[in-house]
């Protein structure tokens, strides 16, 4: 469905995501003249297409932060991209690489960034290209240092982006940012390290994660991956729900809560649990970082006056946008944009995270070999709506919307279609079978949306809902809109899982009901939710007794894996019921898990620690051996 994708930048063209002028075409004069009040103002925004030069006063150390401290994304054979954020263009955004760049002082390390030589001795200097990200905003909702937001405020950020050629394979090499703001007030980070990508066949060390969602508990899990495994990884796999609202910047880089996703991965986070004060980890200034779409990088219909939480909360099908586009047709507009702004929307995730990138997929779906493993990521998810009944929610429309149409939510329907003869299987289909998946040792599938587990999320099924609309037989008014799912049409073991068989994978990776659990099926491959980063929502397994709150159907499976698979229990140190029997999950508002993904040993570990307990030492829980 071509169609249903924005346009995307040439794979070699890095700088081709400029603003689009979103806020005219949704008549977003509010969003343009937002009320903002508090101590501090946001600052004064440089223009989208050049900066505000400082005159003739030389730069000068002491500019503010950058938004986020730089991380790297999509090593190839001899380059791998870094990537920072700053409010404002400014004057001068570079990165120095090379070996004599971390014994440079901040003086020497701005000299190097603003003199006349592009080099010296053991030190190149690299110009970023400069993009504003086109849709980020803040509202009543956001907490962001020193300012207050009355209305959804557009906050200006800009992405610069370099990619670093010329490296050598297996060699690290140290690298620093400075950027100059527009009154020539520098900021000059640490020396970090970068590297291109492993080579082909190579064994890696890959940590498994998602869910970080500025959940409490976030930024210690991130620090106990660094006092496990270091901060110099082969890659840093998040298979979704980086933030919970896309579009509110805050939540990305600098939200007063102390756990914006950046703060986290970047040794800058703030939470203080059991009198420790958690910062996460530099991962990804040293790591690169292969995120996943989940349901929380995905906006919906954009408005100029009610909030950035609402406007999450209100996706609609894009074939029933473009059924109103065609009845329509509004004038001084284009389809394609008309149709991302009624219905959803991935843009401030695709402009965050560039690259990886595939020709069919863009930066929604996507292959790369990491050493010995092969890595794909699908879009895989769909809106997450309340089981309640008379809501808008799952199985229902609310009763007061009934009347209108444009309020519905349509179920909890699929964002990207993955179903067999979909443009995503289709790829999928020909990836498995490139000659790049099959001569690589491990074959791993990543994507958000669990295909066995025993999560809240993991049912009802994940298909396309079944509309019911019931009328009143005199005046033909809809008196009732319900939704089935049918189990049998579940896209992921339906359509998915046997060509995961077929194609030898050996690692399902998935995320989005924040516990951890794993599977195998009959033909070897094994499926790891290791999402419990920093809250659960529950186990729904015969260990725990409970079940999912769902209408009786024998569509909706209320306690198990809804796949018919059985729980693998741990194999070293389970943790274990009021009765001493082990149990096969991990879910707890207090002990946090994340996974390392060993191709050297051929295994999964799985570790977990109690923040009830700071100063315990990390305990290894699972190995999941991948053949």
């Amino acid at each position: 469905m071509t169609e249903n994708h924005p346009d995307l930048p040439a794979d070699d063209d890095p700088t081709n995501l400029t603003r689009r002028n979103v806020l005219a075409l949704a008549g977003g004069a509010a969003v343009a003249a937002g009320i903002v009040a508090g101590t501090a103002a946001p600052a004064a925004a440089s223009p989208a297409h050049g900066p505000d030069p400082a005159g003739d006063v030389p730069p000068r150390l002491g500019g503010r932060p950058l938004l986020c401290e730089p991380y790297l994304l999509d090593p190839q054979a001899d380059s791998v991209h870094v990537v920072w954020h700053t409010e404002e263009y400014g004057i001068t955004q570079v990165v120095l690489v090379g070996p004599a760049v971390a014994a440079l002082d901040d003086t020497a390390a701005l000299a190097a960034a603003t003199g006349r030589r592009a080099a010296g001795p053991g030190w190149r200097r690299l110009t970023a290209d400069t993009a504003r990200l086109s849709r980020t905003r803040e509202d009543a909702g956001s907490a962001v240092p020193g300012r207050t937001y009355t209305a959804v405020v557009d906050r200006p950020v800009y992405r610069h982006l370099v990619r670093v050629t010329g490296l050598r394979a297996g060699e690290r090499t140290p690298y620093r940012v400075v950027a100059v703001d527009h009154l020539g007030r520098a900021t000059v980070t640490a020396a970090y390290s970068l590297a291109p990508a492993v080579p082909r066949r190579k064994p890696v060390k890959l940590l498994l994660t998602s869910d970080h969602q500025l959940m409490g508990m976030t930024p210690a899990n991130l620090e106990k991956v660094a006092e496990t495994a270091g901060v110099r990884l082969d890659g840093v796999l998040v298979a979704g729900d980086l933030v919970n609202i896309p579009d509110r910047a805050s939540e990305w880089f600098d939200s007063t809560n102390g756990r914006a996703f950046f703060a986290g991965l970047t040794g800058r986070a703030d939470r203080t649990i059991a009198g420790r004060t958690y910062r996460g980890a530099p991962l990804i200034q040293h790591s690169p970082l292969f995120p996943a779409i989940g349901n929380h990088e995905v906006m919906g219909r954009w408005s100029d006056t009610d909030g950035l939480n609402a406007q999450f909360n209100d996706p609609q099908p894009i074939e029933v946008a473009r059924r109103r586009w065609l009845q329509t047709r509004p004038a001084g507009i284009d389809e394609q944009t008309w149709l991302r702004l009624n219905s959803w929307d991935v843009t401030t995730y695709e402009e965050l995270f560039p690259y990886p990138r595939s020709a069919d997929g863009g930066p929604r779906w996507w292959s790369r070999t990491i050493g010995d493993v092969h890595l794909i990521t699908l879009f895989a998810t769909q809106i997450w709506r309340s089981p309640a009944p008379n809501t808008r929610g799952k199985f229902s429309e609310a009763p007061a919307d009934l009347a209108d149409e444009s309020k519905w939510g349509y179920g909890q329907h699929i964002f990207e279609p993955v179903r067999r003869g979909s443009r995503q299987y289709r790829w999928l289909e020909r990836e498995l079978a490139s000659s790049a998946a099959r001569q690589a040792k491990y074959r791993v599938v990543m994507y958000h949306h669990p295909g066995h587990g025993l999560g809240d999320n993991s049912a009802p099924p994940f298909t396309d809902p079944v509309q019911k609309i019931t009328r009143d037989p005199v005046t033909g008014a809809v008196t009732a809109v319900s939704y089935t799912y049918p189990l049998a049409d579940d896209h992921i073991l339906r359509d998915l899982e046997p060509l995961f068989s077929a194609g030898g994978v050996n690692l399902v990776h998935n995320g989005h009901s924040h516990l951890w659990n794993r599977f195998r099926n009959a033909d070897g491959v094994n499926w790891l939710e290791t999402s419990n980063v920093g809250n659960s929502y529950g186990a729904y397994d015969a260990s725990s007794g409970a079940s999912r709150n769902l209408p009786d159907s024998p569509d909706n499976i209320r306690q198990g894996d809804p796949g018919g698979l059985t729980p693998i229990v741990p194999t070293i140190a389970p943790l274990t019921d009021a009765a001493g029997k082990p149990l096969p999950y991990v879910s707890s508002n207090d002990i946090t898990v994340f996974s390392l993904l060993d191709s050297a040993a051929g295994v999964v570990r799985s570790y977990r620690s109690d923040t009830r307990q700071p100063d315990a030492p990390v305990i290894l829980f699972d190995e999941l051996p991948l053949t």
